[in-house]
């Protein structure tokens, strides 16, 4: 599978934009654009999707919970997001449904979001293709817990399945991180516990853009001003007063090394994964040492302007409608939505 050498957006001709139904499915889809006591930014974000998908031209319709979708939407397309359902493996849950009345929808396919979403066989996939990965254990509800097979100095126990950093724990020793596996388990949650690793988060943003291979983004690093902790639920969400920024601190990967081993291993998960709409591999990386460790893989991630896929896509002067507009022509062209010979390439 060859990938291309830059990223050429694609458009949705106007004649289709004309015709085409699009739902948002997400949890704040009808949002008004400000913060939500529990999600936080996410509200910010869901009514930032929806106008941004209005601005391009579509025709969209706007629905928060499955039952809006379990007879089928007479709709062309759905743009989902809604992820966190309140029960283990919502995400794969829309997907699923959707697939049912063969309606088509952004991101990937049922069977791939759960794969992807699963940290534990991220990592396993990761391992068969040579992609450096931190030592780990799975713990799921039902197994005996396992004690780590492996020296570290920390730990890092989470639920298998989460997302934005929720239910993530650093111990310092094992006797701490079982605890934290039994107060995840009675929550429901099967977990991962693996060795830390410091100290940069880096981001590698794969997408679909004008054709068939993935368009391999330039690679971002989370650059905070004290680096080596991971991002907590309430940062990422800016759920207190003191986390509130304007943006992440966020930073294109100048390193052209280190640029150069991260298209490589994302190369290569994505030749397990492939076809997806957008999504980003995430990795650990000490500058000091040159260690990198891939963490997990995010289909269907976060597109809001101020993030990593939207902020590598704008270091090429790509911005956020072009970038939202190519990934649904995409999205759109490999489930026939639209013909392939439509959609146009941008110049």
């Amino acid at each position: 599978m060859l990938d291309r050498p830059e990223f050429i957006p694609a458009t949705i001709p106007e004649a289709d934009k004309a015709r085409l139904r699009v739902m948002l499915l997400a949890k704040h889809a009808r949002s008004s654009g400000a913060p939500d006591p529990v999600d936080g930014n996410h509200a910010i974000y869901h009514h930032e999707l929806r106008t941004t998908l209005e601005a391009i031209g579509l025709g969209v319709v706007v629905a928060n919970d499955f039952t809006e979708i379990e007879p089928g939407p007479e709709v062309d397309f759905v743009f989902t997001l809604l992820n966190r359902g309140g029960f283990q493996n919502s995400e794969m849950l829309a997907p699923l449904m959707l697939a049912r009345r063969s309606v088509p929808f952004l991101g990937a396919s049922p069977i791939i979001r759960g794969l992807a979403d699963d940290k534990h066989l991220s990592k396993v996939i990761a391992r068969l293709h040579g992609v450096p990965t931190p030592d780990w254990i799975s713990c799921r509800i039902g197994q005996p817990i396992g004690e780590p097979d492996f020296a570290a100095e920390r730990l890092v126990v989470k639920p298998n399945a989460s997302s934005a950093s929720w239910g993530v724990k650093i111990v310092d020793s094992w006797a701490e991180g079982r605890r934290h596996v039994e107060h995840l388990h009675e929550l429901g949650h099967d977990v991962i516990v693996e060795a830390y690793h410091p100290i940069l988060d880096v981001a590698a943003p794969v997408v679909g853009g004008a054709g068939l291979a993935p368009w391999f983004l330039p690679p971002m690093a989370h650059t905070p001003e004290t680096p080596g902790e991971m991002r907590s639920y309430e940062e990422k969400r800016a759920l207190t007063p003191q986390l509130v920024k304007d943006s992440d601190p966020l930073s294109v990967v100048e390193d052209p090394i280190l640029v150069a081993r991260l298209k490589m291993h994302s190369r290569a998960l994505s030749k397990e994964l492939w076809p997806f709409d957008y999504g980003r591999f995430e990795f650990r990386y000490d500058p000091r040492t040159g260690d990198l460790a891939f963490m997990e893989v995010n289909l269907s991630c976060n597109l809001w302007s101020r993030k990593s896929i939207s902020r590598s896509a704008a270091s090429l002067g790509v911005d956020h409608a072009t970038l939202v507009e190519s990934i649904v022509a995409h999205s759109m062209t490999r489930q026939g939505v639209v013909a392939w010979n439509a959609v146009e390439i941008a110049a």
